[in-house]
């Protein structure tokens, strides 16, 4: 191993991630798939995920700041690039410069893209999250007139749940229909495409499931893991019974046990929810996470793969819906989170 090289990194599934998109694709009926590349792409690497999708035939993708936009635009020749956010005066100067369209998402976003001379953009309309988005009774009051509508757009606030606020959001949501001169309706994200067709309308949205995550239980044994953690060993030793492990001395050795001392901690964005609760994988040998994480190590027991020795790599279970259920996060702050130290490699 090089001095350069990273004792860490999260191996990259290119067909899960293509295959994803392909499902979503297929649930979304007539409607475009696009894909959410915000946050980096989900922390996996926007360019290389907008890479990849595009090539699978993507052609919508978006992000949340126009840094993130500026981060991808020497690969968005050829497909379409929303930013969620919209934009602020300091904005103004890249949104007329780059490809990109706004998402304008309240009354003086609108009035400061006018007033710019305009051109193509997104607008979001809320229908009860109350987070972002101009209200119906704007629209009607005539605030989007003269706009250069693409994608009339709104979000989904429950869409994991089955609650009756999903279906009231798309009735406001398709009540919008010809009130103005959008050219498409999206409403649905990774959780609305399992809701149904009504929610699909001309554009879907997904993100999370994209990279793994299950956002319903019609997505179950649908959709692929992507993103796999993987940690060199630092040190293999043994324990004896009645010895504690870790910080805290959180756990104490029941019988004599073999331990490897993984690179890998909360610093990296595997978090303290797994301690004592987590595990590695050695092939087909489940190696459980012992005591507490700490901040760079990870201690897991090694029994069942005698062969394992310092130098030697191992995977992190980290399939998003059972490590949610482990460590009580969610599926996006799991993606999200991992650390830069992490070197990310495409298969």
């Amino acid at each position: 191993m090089s001095i350069c090289d990273s004792p860490l990194r999260l191996r990259l599934d290119t067909s899960a991630l293509v295959d994803n998109w392909q499902w979503l694709n297929a649930r979304s009926g007539a409607a475009a798939c696009g894909a959410a590349i915000k946050a980096n792409g989900y922390g996996l690497g926007a360019a290389e995920v907008m890479r990849r999708l595009s090539a699978a035939g993507c052609r919508d993708f978006f992000v949340a700041t126009w840094a993130e936009a500026n981060a991808v635009a020497s690969r968005a020749e050829d497909v379409a690039l929303s930013v969620l956010h919209g934009v602020r005066a300091e904005d103004m100067a890249a949104a007329r410069a780059g490809r990109a369209r706004p998402v304008l998402n309240t009354p003086e976003q609108v009035r400061r893209w006018k007033e710019a001379g305009g051109g193509p953009c997104d607008v979001m309309v809320d229908t009860g999250m109350n987070r972002l988005g101009v209200a119906p009774a704007d629209i009607a009051a005539g605030l989007l007139d003269g706009l250069m509508i693409e994608t009339l757009m709104s979000h989904l606030a429950c869409a994991d749940e089955d609650v009756t606020m999903n279906a009231a959001q798309q009735v406001d949501f398709a009540a919008l229909k010809g009130r103005t001169r959008a050219r498409r309706m999206s409403l649905a994200n990774s959780a609305g495409i399992c809701l149904g067709a009504d929610y699909a309308f001309d554009l879907t949205r997904p993100g999370i499931a994209l990279y793994g995550g299950v956002p319903r239980d019609e997505a179950a044994g649908r959709l692929r893991q992507v993103a796999t953690p993987e940690a060199q060993i630092l040190q293999r030793r043994r324990v004896g019974a009645g010895d504690r492990v870790g910080y805290n001395a959180a756990f104490a050795a029941e019988r004599d046990m073999e331990l490897a001392i993984l690179n890998i901690g909360y610093a990296d964005g595997y978090l303290r929810g797994f301690s004592g609760k987590g595990h590695a994988m050695a092939g087909a040998a489940r190696l459980p996470v012992l005591g507490r994480v700490s901040m760079d190590l990870l201690i897991v027991c090694v029994d069942a793969a005698p062969d394992l020795g310092e130098g030697d790599w191992v995977s992190i279970g980290y399939a998003l819906p059972e490590a949610a259920e482990v460590s009580g996060l969610s599926q996006y702050e799991l993606l999200t989170g991992l650390g830069q130290r992490l070197q990310r490699i495409w298969n």
